[in-house]
């Protein structure tokens, strides 16, 4: 059984919507646990998923009869560019929209499935579900993404992430000027209070240590400022909720950035740029670059910079 109380920002939603959050599936696939009985609501056997639920309330749901997800398989279909291989890690530049594994709502067309398709190997590699996956980026961010071949790769590029040795910049266009020319923005990460589906800076969240330099600042046609940003953590959304926090939201983050325009963007102007790590096996420390995509070159020759 899975056991969740209902957090205040779940207050006043449908059961379907929370028991789809807790168990990670779809909200269909919810509704249907509902109707197989396998939900209870304080100690009481659900009927409905359309019921409202107050905070508090504990939700109680049956994991023998939540739909498992098969592990996902090749597609050919799956475009993305591979920048290195070799026979321990496997270097891809991910464009934007792109999903990195499967997961609720996104069972197919994930890169796994076409890493899966070009390799055919890694479906033996660590977790079937995310086979060779050992760090992810948001399906709306762009750039560089490591991927091990083999289970040794998997642990050791694993702790690389975790010790922070491995390397991660990024390029991030935002609104305003930040007031410093260089920042660390040390504030933990957790579920947004307000809104499950997003992250927040919450007191009680994980450590999450994000560093940014001003690369170059524009006026014209809006105050915004180019960055670029190094990670020592890995938390989901670490750089959108970051920048968000000190005033200054990517430029087209709909979920982060309220209502300012998205300036011709369809995602969020944040580009993986470089990747560096420890090569398994050898233990050369490899370092991969990658350019800007074409939509975020575009918007940026289109900014006026401020005079030196």
């Amino acid at each position: 059984m899975i056991s969740e109380a209902v957090p205040p920002a779940l207050g006043g939603e449908r059961l379907d919507r929370v028991v789809a959050l807790v168990a990670d599936i779809s909200r269909s696939e919810a509704a249907d646990v509902v109707a197989a009985g396998g939900v209870t609501v304080d100690g009481q056997a659900a009927t409905s998923g359309k019921v409202r639920l107050s905070e508090g309330q504990v939700v109680e749901v049956d994991i023998a009869l939540v739909p498992t997800v098969e592990p996902p398989a090749a597609d050919p279909g799956v475009e993305f560019a591979v920048v290195h291989a070799d026979a321990d890690v496997i270097v891809v530049d991910k464009p934007a929209g792109l999903v990195v594994h499967p997961g609720a709502g996104n069972p197919t067309g994930t890169l796994a499935n076409g890493l899966l398709a070009r390799f055919p190997d890694l479906a033996d590699v660590g977790d079937p579900m995310r086979p060779g996956i050992v760090h992810r980026l948001d399906a709306g961010s762009s750039g560089l993404l490591v991927v091990a071949r083999t289970g040794v790769a998997v642990e050791r590029l694993i702790d690389q992430f975790v010790d922070h040795t491995a390397g991660r910049r990024y390029v991030a266009l935002v609104w305003g000027h930040p007031g410093a020319p260089h920042g660390v923005i040390d504030a933990p990460i957790g579920r947004d209070r307000r809104d499950p589906l997003k992250m927040a800076v919450v007191a009680d969240g994980r450590d999450a240590r994000t560093e940014y330099e001003v690369v170059e600042r524009f006026h014209r046609p809006n105050e915004l400022s180019l960055l670029t940003c190094a990670l020592e953590t890995g938390r989901t959304h670490q750089i959108r909720v970051h920048l968000t926090s000190i005033g200054h939201p990517l430029v087209g983050d709909t979920t982060y950035g309220g209502r300012r325009p998205v300036l011709g963007l369809r995602r969020p102007f944040l580009h993986a740029a470089e990747l560096t790590f420890v090569h398994p096996t050898t233990g050369e420390t490899l370092t991969f670059t990658s350019d800007l995509p074409t939509d975020l070159s575009d918007l940026l020759a289109t900014l006026e910079p401020v005079a030196p």
